[in-house]
């Protein structure tokens, strides 16, 4: 991949953060990150040869983070900041991104099998519906399923092994927090998602914000499944990146059990438990 190459994703990042009003020093970042590649007398790609990632984080305005993302563009060929940035207002460009995905079979995997994200679309490889139901050859679905792997692997995995590297639920349950507080006073700009949205009304809240090193974006679900069951207003997703890689989170309000009517992070039930034991623990310490 070429210094321009590279410099041109950034942009396009830089170009739809702007789009959801996130915070400008980020947005600066990626487009000083374009110029310094542009500017250079040889190849990122050489550079990381030779030097590894230090060597990219020695260029101006290269940092960890930015050093991360172009070794991630150069080995996959793929950035995940921006697919995200993507998926999040349309699925279609999402599922086009994938080797072997055209236009029309994008649509037929978003309306027929309700494929709204890679995640999805790696289930129905597996599951037998890119083949039963879409008719697709055992070639082609391998051809998808080993380049998701390399995807996916790489923004679910990096920098994420295990489950205590990952962002404690006191800090995912104060950004849904933030979240909601701001979307109730205002405070945060809408965009109109693509899918499910004829009208193309401004609606969907996406906010910016940042825990330390973490930098997160926030949204409401706006999946078939939130819009079937009218959880549109509840289920807030948390897309994570520090740096090393990315993950996601959804945090929804219980509806059953010992935490039933609380904020929870979904997946990590027990640990939110823990977190409200000595939470309301403290609470009523302070009242006794």
């Amino acid at each position: 991949m070429t210094n321009a190459e590279i410099a041109y994703h950034f942009e396009q990042v830089a170009r739809l953060l702007i789009e959801q009003q996130a915070n400008l020093y980020r947005v600066h970042a990626y487009r000083r990150a374009a110029d310094t590649l542009r500017n250079l007398d040889h190849s990122a790609e050489e550079i990381l040869q030779n030097e590894g990632e230090a060597g990219l984080q020695r260029l101006p305005g290269i940092g960890e983070s930015l050093a991360r993302s172009i070794y991630t563009l150069i080995t996959t060929g793929q950035l995940p900041v921006l697919e995200q940035l993507q998926e999040e207002t349309d699925p279609i460009v999402a599922l086009t991104s994938v080797p072997g995905i055209g236009p029309i079979l994008a649509e037929r995997l978003y309306y027929e099998l309700g494929v709204e994200s890679l995640e999805d679309l790696e289930a129905a490889a597996h599951d037998g519906r890119l083949h039963n139901v879409l008719g697709l050859g055992n070639k082609r679905i391998a051809g998808i399923i080993d380049s998701l792997a390399t995807r996916l692997g790489a923004t679910r995995v990096v920098g994420w092994g295990t489950l205590r590297e990952a962002p404690p639920v006191a800090e995912l349950l104060e950004v849904d927090h933030e979240y909601r507080e701001k979307v109730a006073r205002g405070e945060v700009p809408r965009i109109a998602p693509r899918r499910f949205n004829p009208t193309q009304d401004a609606w969907l809240p996406v906010l910016h914000t940042q825990r330390g090193q973490r930098q997160y974006t926030v949204l409401l679900s706006n999946t078939a499944h939130a819009h079937r069951l009218g959880k549109t207003q509840d289920w807030v997703v948390l897309y994570c990146h520090d740096g090393r890689g990315e993950r996601q989170w959804t945090v929804v309000t219980s509806q059953r059990g010992p935490l039933r009517g609380k904020r929870i992070v979904r997946g990590r039930e027990t640990e939110c438990l823990t977190y409200y034991q000595i939470h309301e623990g403290s609470s009523s310490a302070m009242h006794a």
